[in-house]
């Protein structure tokens, strides 16, 4: 990329884009800068996310299919959740062609408020007893949206903090651009155990469960602010030139390194299939096969997200001292004893509540260690012309191959066979990370 084409892309971004640059260029932004703007960032993504997650298992198999019985309505309910990822590599396509035309800032302009928009738009919908199958039309669509938007939103701030922090520290760096995770998932269940401990059931149907949605496009203008400000730095133009974070075509990135792409997806499945197996799924069944209150066991939930805040933090300190690969092959290790021991011993979790709180912390905790370093796992084995679209695309199929379907998958198979398919999906997600690291056997760096 030439000085003309990074300028003519600058001048191209929006107003808003421009305004950041004047007022970020007076100094050279630090590591902590960048780390405060991509976790601002990604939690305000992971809100969005968890929002409809949460929704999906406490709201729409009510309010958007009540002709079914519940675990039926939750099984249709996960397959609109899947939409979205089925959506997401689709969304960073179109977004990625939107940035080398208009501009990194344009794109993400675009990409959050589409986020914040489709999110927010769900708390207006009516119900299928009002507009019967249209709500559920608008409802697929909708999430569609967020899969695109989240597609969108790859703005490789998080290669832009690890190529800026000190090499003794890149696996902590790494890892803090991870927390917005975490962050996410606390705000959007103590939002609705808010909720719903404090409505009856017919309120919170009615209309309690809507406010989450609403808030969501405020976050995402916060956010927008947030991450324009640093794309805006003269260090993220500086890599643009050095082609780091230029976006390529896409055709020509998988024909040459589509072996990279495909085993960049693998290396975190265990971690991603374990994300909605602590997250989402436990609701489902709380909700669905207990007499315990959904709104206390999120609230545990939320006390196991802060565990895995903490948990990202030290793979962070763990992997400046052992290296990132060892950690990603422990972690893959200790998830899969963890889904032995659930495939052995699957009704500890089903109507004891000790022992739904031990497998959500120790879960949590889990995919703290694994969480934190998974992202971009073999970005430094891509060209590096291609690393910035190939790092989005990795990072898509991983969350299609998964966790896309994890939901639907496990519930489908537990109400039928028993809690043990949770620890057999765990452990098949656990085994492809261990075969796909051994592919990949030079120490991964994200550089």
């Amino acid at each position: 990329m030439t000085m003309d084409q990074v300028q003519g892309s600058q001048a191209s971004s929006t107003a808003l884009e421009r305004d950041a640059r004047l007022v970020s260029t007076d100094h050279r932004v630090a590591p902590s800068e960048i780390a405060i703007g991509v976790v601002i960032g990604r939690a305000a993504e992971y809100f969005d996310f968890f929002v409809f997650a949460i929704a999906s298992v406490v709201v729409f198999p009510k309010v958007f299919f009540p002709f079914a019985e519940p675990v039926t309505a939750t099984l249709y309910s996960f397959a609109l959740f899947s939409l979205a990822f089925i959506a997401r590599p689709i969304g960073t396509i179109i977004f990625m062609a939107i940035d080398r035309r208009h501009g990194r800032g344009v794109k993400l302009t675009i990409a959050l408020f589409l986020l914040g928009f489709s999110t927010m738009a769900v708390s207006f919908l009516p119900r299928y007893e009002q507009i019967g199958a249209w709500s559920l039309y608008l409802l697929a669509t909708l999430r569609i949206g967020q899969g695109l938007a989240q597609g969108g939103a790859w703005d490789g701030l998080a290669s832009l903090l690890a190529l800026n922090a000190p090499a003794e520290r890149r696996g902590f760096y790494t890892a803090v651009a991870q927390l917005g995770a975490p962050l996410g998932f606390m705000v959007a269940s103590v939002l609705f155990a808010f909720f719903m401990l404090n409505l009856s059931e017919a309120d919170f149907l009615d209309w309690g469960w809507r406010y989450p949605f609403f808030c969501a496009f405020t976050i995402n203008v916060v956010a927008v602010f947030a991450r324009l400000r640093l794309v805006a730095t003269e260090e993220f133009s500086r890599l643009l030139e050095q082609r780091r974070l230029e976006p390529s075509p896409v055709i020509p990135l998988i024909r040459t390194q589509g072996r990279v792409l495909v085993v960049g997806a693998l290396i975190p499945l265990a971690s991603f299939a374990l994300f909605h197996l602590v997250t989402v799924f436990p609701i489902s069944w709380i909700t669905l096969f207990t007499q315990r209150s959904a709104g206390e066991f999120l609230m545990i939930q939320c006390s196991g997200a802060f565990i895995c805040a903490g948990a990202v933090v030290a793979s962070g300190l763990i992997a400046d001292q052992i290296g990132r690969r060892r950690l990603l092959i422990l972690s893959a290790g200790l998830i899969a004893i963890f889904a032995l021991c659930s495939t052995i011993a699957p009704l500890i979790i089903e109507e004891n509540a000790i022992g739904q709180t031990i497998y959500v912390n120790a879960g949590f905790t889990l995919l703290g260690l694994s969480y934190g370093q998974s992202s971009g796992a073999v970005t430094s084995q891509l060209e590096r012309r291609y690393r910035y679209t190939g790092a989005a695309l990795t990072t898509d199929l991983a969350w299609l191959l998964g966790a896309g379907f994890a939901p639907l998958i496990v519930l489908f198979l537990s109400a039928r066979y028993g809690l043990a398919c949770v620890g057999l999906y765990l452990l098949s997600g656990a085994i492809t990370t261990l075969v796909a690291l051994s592919l990949s056997r030079s120490e991964i760096r994200q550089v």
